[in-house]
C-alpha cells in the first residue's frame, strides 16, 4: 500500500513485505505504549495522582490535558485501554501510518479538552478511553472516506470490535468519562477528514472490462494515427501586416475619363 500506483504492484513480494513491516512497526509502537501505561500505572501508588488528572473547569486542570491518559484508576481500567490501544492502534498504524502519527496529538489533546470543557466541576478525569475512542473514529471515518479495499476492511474490523464506541459518547454509566470519548471521538472524525489523503492509496487490480475499455481505445487511437497527418510543430507566417498599424489602408481610385465627357 506504499506504492503510488493504481494498478497491480510491479513486485508482490516486495509489496508484501513492505506491508508486514508496517505491521509490526504498528504493532511494536502499540506495544510500547502499553508498556508505558503499565509502568505509570505501578507507579501512581508513589506520588499523588490528582493534579496530573483533568480537572474541569480549572486553570490548573489544563495540565492533564497532557497527562491524563498516562494514569488509570484501576486494573480493569488498565487492562480494558491496554487492550483497545494495542487492537486499534495496531489496525491504524499497519493501514494509515502517516495519518495515525500526525492524527495522534490531535486526538490526544482533543480527548482532554472534551473531559476539561464538558466534565462536572470538582470531578477528575483520568485514563486513555478518549485516546482510544478516538482512533476508532479515525478508522471508521477513514474507511467512509478513502473506500479502497484496505480502508473498507479496517473500517469494518473496527466497527466489529469496538463499535459499541459509537454509544458511549454519550452519558450512559456514572464515573465513565463520557466528555473524554466524545471530544476523542470528534477529534477522530476532524483528523480523517484532514488526514485523509496522507497516505497513497493502496494498489488494486483492474478488472476485465477496464482492461478492455483501455485496450478498444489504444486501437480507436492507432486507427486514428494512421489517416491524420502528423501535426506540424511549427507552421509558417503567409501574411504580416506591415508596420505596427492596428487598421487597414484606404486606397483612393481616380475616376476613369471617357471621351464623351
Amino acid at each position: 500500500m506504499d506504492l503510488p500506483h493504481t494498478e497491480s504492484p510491479l513486485d508482490p513480494e516486495a509489496q508484501r513485505k513492505a506491508d508486514l513491516r508496517r505491521l509490526r512497526t504498528a504493532l511494536a509502537a502499540s506495544l510500547a505504549f502499553g508498556a508505558l501505561l503499565l509502568v505509570m500505572f505501578l507507579a501512581q501508588g508513589a506520588f499523588d495522582w490528582r493534579p496530573f488528572a483533568v480537572a474541569p473547569g480549572a486553570a490548573r486542570g489544563l495540565v492533564g490535558v497532557l497527562t491524563a491518559p498516562l494514569l488509570h484508576g484501576s486494573p480493569a481500567h488498565l487492562v480494558a485501554n491496554g487492550a483497545s490501544v494495542l487492537l486499534l492502534g495496531t489496525l491504524a498504524g499497519g493501514v494509515y501510518p502517516r495519518a495515525t502519527l500526525r492524527s495522534v496529538p490531535l486526538l490526544w489533546i482533543g480527548s482532554g479538552l472534551g473531559a476539561w470543557l464538558l466534565g462536572e466541576s470538582g470531578s477528575h478525569h483520568l485514563g486513555a478511553s478518549g485516546l482510544t475512542h478516538g482512533l476508532m473514529f479515525l478508522v471508521f471515518s477513514l474507511g467512509l472516506l478513502r473506500r479502497d479495499r484496505p480502508a473498507i476492511a479496517a473500517g469494518m474490523i473496527a466497527f466489529f470490535l469496538y463499535g459499541g464506541m459509537l454509544l458511549t459518547v454519550l452519558p450512559q454509566e456514572p464515573g465513565v468519562s463520557w466528555q473524554s470519548h466524545l471530544g476523542g471521538a470528534v477529534a477522530g472524525v476532524v483528523s480523517a477528514f484532514v488526514f485523509r489523503r496522507s497516505d497513497p492509496q493502496a494498489p488494486r487490480r483492474k478488472y476485465s472490462w477496464e482492461l478492455e475499455e483501455e485496450a478498444e481505445a489504444e486501437a480507436a487511437a492507432a486507427e486514428r494515427a494512421q489517416f491524420e497527418p502528423p501535426r506540424p510543430d511549427d507552421v509558417p507566417v503567409l501574411w504580416q501586416r506591415p508596420g505596427d498599424r492596428d487598421q487597414g489602408v484606404v486606397l483612393r481610385f481616380t475616376r476613369e475619363r471617357r471621351d464623351d465627357d
